[in-house]
């Protein structure tokens, strides 16, 4: 549905205490230029740097809530919330990087995902970053380290973990966002201003 096309690319800049303008690139190279040719006032501000978009809506976290929030792109309008029970927030419990990353969604094959811990988890998602393959949840373990290591996933259809130690790398060390794109078969990032993006080679490991 006109603007959004396949290619589209959206950004939010997910730092400051009043982010809420979505911008909508027509594909990358247009990012990569700097020119997007939709611009979304959003109607209640944006933490972290957890964003995603799935099946034409933004779901992003309320500002200093544990409130999800589902922006319809067709429309241009809220279309649902939802209170994430017992959910860090607002630097309860983020990443290691910080950024008030306690809730961060994340797309894939399956789904919609929501990571994130608890009072009662003390804290247990302390890492990195995080993505979903596949309804796998994989870990990495540093954010500044040139070369570091994707070090462990949890399957969520068996609840079992395990570690892991698959080279990553880190190309601009400081990593605020890892997602994977299931369109693509790509891991998105924002590293220090920089969007990279990683080719995915699925097997078993």
């Amino acid at each position: 549905m006109p603007p959004y096309g396949p290619e589209m690319t959206c950004r939010l800049d997910a730092v400051g205490s009043a982010v809420q303008q979505l911008f909508g690139y027509e594909d990358l190279k247009q990012l990569s230029r700097g020119f997007p040719s939709k611009v979304l006032l959003l109607p209640e501000s944006v933490e972290s740097t957890g964003a995603v978009v799935y099946r034409c809506s933004l779901y992003y976290l309320c500002r200093k809530s544990r409130t999800l929030l589902r922006y319809d792109l067709r429309t241009e309008s809220m279309a649902a919330r939802r209170e994430m029970p017992h959910a860090g927030f607002h630097g309860q419990y983020p990443y290691s990087w910080g950024g008030f990353t306690d809730i961060d969604l994340a797309v894939d094959e399956t789904g919609l995902w929501a990571v994130y811990s608890t009072s009662k988890a003390k804290g247990a998602i302390s890492v990195a970053n995080a993505f979903v393959i596949c309804g796998t949840l994989y870990t990495v373990a540093s954010y500044t380290t040139p070369n570091t290591t994707v070090n462990y996933s949890y399957s969520t259809e068996s609840g079992h973990g395990r570690a892991l130690s698959i080279p990553f790398q880190n190309r601009y060390p400081y990593n605020s966002m890892i997602d994977y794109n299931p369109a693509r078969k790509q891991l998105f990032s924002w590293d220090n201003y920089h969007m990279v993006t990683y080719d995915v080679r699925l097997g078993t490991v």
